[in-house]
Parts: structure tokens; C-alpha cells; sequence
């Protein structure tokens, strides 16, 4: 999103932790803007970096975002995503350059009841791990804010956004099925698998920040139906079992060799089945996915191919390659 911004033109200002992985994109990329280091728990500096930066426009994806961490540190998991998300968006209140917030959360807050239909921003929320229902708590503490502070004509907008599990070069998160076999292809090990069956609603990141920015576009310009939930998904047939993904992939990482684990937790429950209904995007904001699951697949192994044979990244190219095929889909016929 930062590379993205900044290839719009606009003057970005980054809060957020170190990241924790080495590599990780953001040290890759180096991107000229200013970089503030901080915690969303640290009120009183989280304060003053907005009012220092006096943005128009705040995205907040700051979390703790991984759900096997959350039971081995639930604390954390819920002070980062809901007070992280409350402070941020009191900080924003007092702010008034401030026009609009896009927090962005989760597939996951939904109360999962294993349906094979799509589940709509109305649907109940819920969460089983900490992960989950810590990002559900974040959704009502967006909605109470939006009610009881954010409802002047002269507040912010805020709106809220829910992406499925998105995939692209960059990741190198412990527990994730793309960043797990990138390490593993690279070092010539064994991919280890926990969940063969588990399906997931499996899409590009630059598919959901367009919509995110979409979005945003839309606050920005104070449109009143904008202030809500926000579904951005992929279709129903990209909706995969995790075995499936792997066969999709293995051409693209010819020699590519995995293990079913024996030894599941089974006390660490996880989803088995997800997918989110985008029909709301896809009619009111305009939203559709650009690159479907195969497209997104192959970009996302030719960016780590291309990172672990040159030790360089080419996310700008696939961005403006994207730019590109999104402009192509809007073109008559």
C-alpha cells in the first residue's frame, strides 16, 4: 500500500513496529517516505505522529495478524488489535485534518459456521481463536466509534474492511501456506502441511488494497453509504482447499515436494471452511477482482523466484502490471 500510495503521488507518513522477519518487503523496497517507529498501544506518541503528519486519509492495518501466535500470546493478540484500533481512532478525533479511516480487519470475524454460502457484512460476527475474536472486537469498537463520535457532518468518515487470505511476494510470516514454501523451496527442505482441507478464500494482495483505496476514494469524497463493513473477496471458484493451491503451484516450482503433519493440535482450533460474499463491493463501490487465483499464483511464485535467484524485488513492475490489467477490464468489450 505504501509503494502504491507513493506511486499516486501522495505524501505518506508509516507508524509501526520493526519488522520482524528477516528479509521482510519493507527494508526491500526502502521507500523514501517518512517512517515512524511505534506501537498502536503507546497513545500519547501515536497522537503526536498524527498530528505531526496531519494526514487527510488514515488506513490502519496495524495487528497481530496470525493465528497460531494468538494462543501462544492472547494478550497481546487483544491489547494490539482492539486497544490498538481504539487508540488510533480516538488519536484520530483529535486530529482535524483527518477526512477519512479505513481500518481494515479480517475474513475471520465472522462466527464461523462452516456454511458453503458466502457470509455477508450483515452476518453475525464471532471468532473462536484470540486472533479471530479479537478482530470481531475491533469491528464493534469501529462501529461504536462510527456512532458515537465519527456521526457529525464534519467528523471523519470510517468505513471498515474484510479481505479473505491474500497471497503476493513479500510475506515472510511464520505460519502462512505462500511464505512456508518459499522458505522451504529455497533451502531445498520438505514443506510441512497441517491442513489439506482446510478451504480459503485465496486472492492477490493488490486485489483488496485497490478496493481498500476505492473505499477510501469514496470517504474521502463523503459518501454517506460508505461508512460500513466492507466484504472484499475473491470469487466463489477461487475458494480452495490448501491441497488444491499446492497442486496450482507446483508447476511454477518444478520439484516442490510436501508432508501431510501427523501430529495436529487439535485443542488450537482453526476454520475449516470460509468465503466471503463481495456482491455489496462488486455493485456499490465498483470492486472486482483483477487476477484471478492462477494469475495471482504464478505473480506470486515469479516474485519469490525472482527475489531468491537475484536478491532483488520487482514488485514495483508487478504493480504497474496490475495497474494495467485492472485499466484493461474497465475498456469496452
Amino acid at each position: 500500500m505504501a509503494l502504491w500510495l507513493e506511486e499516486l503521488g501522495a505524501n505518506v507518513t508509516g507508524y509501526a513496529l520493526r519488522a520482524n522477519t528477516k528479509p521482510n518487503h519493507w527494508e526491500l523496497l526502502a521507500p523514501a517516505m517518512a517512517d515512524i517507529e511505534g506501537d498502536t498501544r503507546d497513545y500519547d506518541k501515536l497522537l503526536a505522529s498524527l498530528l505531526e503528519a496531519s494526514p487527510e486519509i488514515v488506513f490502519h492495518f496495524a495487528a497481530q495478524s496470525l493465528v497460531r501466535e494468538s494462543y501462544h500470546d492472547p494478550l497481546e493478540t487483544w491489547t494490539t488489535n482492539v486497544i490498538g484500533t481504539a487508540n488510533l481512532l480516538e488519536a484520530c478525533r483529535q486530529v482535524k485534518t483527518i477526512k477519512a479511516i479505513v481500518v481494515v480487519t479480517t475474513d475471520k470475524v465472522y462466527e464461523n459456521k462452516e456454511w458453503s454460502r458466502g457470509y455477508h457484512e450483515t452476518d453475525r460476527l464471532g471468532g473462536h481463536d484470540p486472533y479471530s475474536a479479537s478482530k470481531a472486537a475491533t469491528e464493534l469498537v469501529v462501529n461504536s466509534f462510527r456512532k458515537s463520535f465519527f456521526n457529525s457532518p464534519d467528523s471523519a468518515s470510517l468505513a471498515s474492511a474484510r479481505a479473505g487470505n491474500v497471497i503476493g511476494g513479500g510475506d515472510w510470516s511464520a505460519d502462512r501456506l505462500i511464505p512456508d514454501l518459499a522458505r522451504a523451496f529455497s533451502s531445498g527442505t520438505n514443506l510441512i502441511i497441517r491442513s489439506p482441507e482446510s478451504s480459503r478464500p485465496w486472492q492477490h494482495v493488490l486485489d483488496c488494497l485497490r478496493g481498500y483505496l476505492i473505499l477510501g476514494e469514496r470517504l474521502l469524497n463523503s459518501d454517506k453509504a460508505a461508512e460500513t463493513s466492507w466484504n472484499f473477496g475473491p470469487p466463489q471458484k477461487d475458494n480452495l482447499k490448501v491441497s488444491e493451491v499446492l497442486n496450482l503451484m507446483q508447476p511454477h516450482w518444478p520439484g516442490m515436494e510436501w508432508t501431510i503433519e501427523e501430529s495436529v493440535n487439535y485443542e488450537q482450533h482453526e476454520a475449516g471452511l470460509l468465503y466471503l460474499d463481495s456482491g455489496r463491493a462488486n455493485s456499490l463501490l465498483g470492486w472486482q477482482p483483477v487476477w484471478d487465483l492462477k494469475t495471482a499464483l504464478r505473480n506470486t511464485s515469479d516474485w519469490y523466484r525472482h527475489f531468491y535467484e537475484s536478491k532483488s524485488i520487482d514488485s514495483l513492475a508487478q504493480l504497474n502490471q496490475y495497474i494495467a490489467d485492472a485499466s484493461a477490464i474497465k475498456e469496452p468489450g
